[in-house]
């Protein structure tokens, strides 16, 4: 496994991480099997997990917590707070009150004394990004957290981030994390560059763009089944292949599948190492829900792309084109909210 270094900061990861998020109730609610996946994964040479407070309630940071345990100091951990984790409307968001307590939970489900990355797991249009920046930076310094990021940023709130840090004197973000795919190059136009101008870790999300690209899906009654079981279930929309931009993406997986058949690879393998191919990325996080999807996965950790094979895929999707744009998790309040458009 080939380590990079995370940004700046001087930390050594593997250019693959081990995501967490189909761990418990989301995906694999067995926690046995969970813990020897991470095992595996370690044993194989990733030393990089991230998992979130909100995947499956907290249950993946406490299957985590787990399997770190006698293996804590040779793992980066990598985890994110922001999204609801209760009724209340203070559990959630970036601000000073709920990122204080969601780190101190966080640490508790983990079993640890440190994350080495924490990230804020969307941007929160109610919190000053001041305020958000002055209590990550007070984590670091109590030393409950080693280094800040964020996920799905878009370009200018991360320039924003970095020259608040600059003028108020804070810590500065070291990392985004980004969807990104061959279905969803959105990122190669203004993130993944600016986070490169900043000298920032990306470890990007999404590399199958939700199973769209494992090679399983190559005519509308296959895609039909990607809605019944696992996360999927709870977004069917997501894989209705009537909807346009599934329509566009059915499409372009046909066209390449050809590609990875004629170069003698399996789509999946092609599209992570299409996203690790990237300059700016750091470290590609796969999320398998099995022992028999991190083997399959590690099978192609080692693949990389002739530039014939990048170019045939750029014909395919344009460099910076999003098939379909409600992949990303996140629609900013300007244009989720009328009532910010309208006088």
């Amino acid at each position: 496994m080939k380590r990079r270094i995370l940004g700046d900061t001087g930390i050594s990861v593997s250019d693959h991480a081990l995501g967490a998020m189909m761990f418990g109730a989301w995906g694999n609610g067995d926690h046995d099997e969970s813990v020897r996946i991470i095992h595996r994964a370690l044993d194989a040479g990733i030393n990089f997990v991230d998992t979130a407070d909100v995947y499956s309630q907290g249950e993946s940071e406490e299957i985590v917590g787990k399997a770190l345990k006698g293996r804590r100091d040779a793992v980066v951990l990598a985890t994110k707070g922001h999204s609801s984790m209760g009724e209340d409307p203070n559990d959630s968001g970036n601000s000073r009150r709920w990122l204080t307590r969601a780190v101190e939970k966080s640490l508790q489900r983990l079993n640890t004394d440190y994350i080495d990355l924490y990230q804020v797991h969307r941007p929160d249009p109610d919190t000053d990004i001041d305020e958000t920046l002055s209590v990550l930076s007070d984590l670091v310094r109590a030393g409950k957290v080693r280094a800040i990021g964020h996920s799905t940023f878009p370009a200018e709130q991360i320039v924003e981030a970095q020259w608040v840090s600059e003028r108020r004197g804070h810590l500065r973000f070291r990392t985004e994390q980004p969807p990104y795919s061959i279905l969803a190059r959105g990122a190669e136009g203004s993130v993944l560059p600016t986070a490169q101008r900043y000298g920032m870790g990306v470890l990007t999300w999404g590399p199958l763009s939700a199973g769209w690209l494992s090679g399983k899906y190559g005519k509308p009654s296959d895609v039909n089944l990607a809605a019944g079981s696992g996360r999927a279930a709870m977004e069917q929309h997501k894989f209705d292949p009537s909807l346009p931009g599934n329509a566009a993406k059915l499409e372009a997986v046909a066209k390449l599948m050809e590609v990875a058949d004629q170069g003698g690879l399996s789509l999946r393998h092609m599209a992570i190492a299409f996203v690790r191919a990237h300059p700016a990325v750091t470290s590609v996080i796969i999320g398998p829900r099995t022992a028999a999807h991190l083997e399959d996965l590690l099978d192609g950790a080692e693949v990389e792309l002739s530039g014939e094979v990048l170019d045939r895929i750029d014909e395919i999707v344009p460099p910076g084109t999003d098939l379909n744009r409600d992949d990303f998790y996140y629609t900013p309040p300007a244009l989720s909210d009328k009532t910010l458009r309208r006088r």
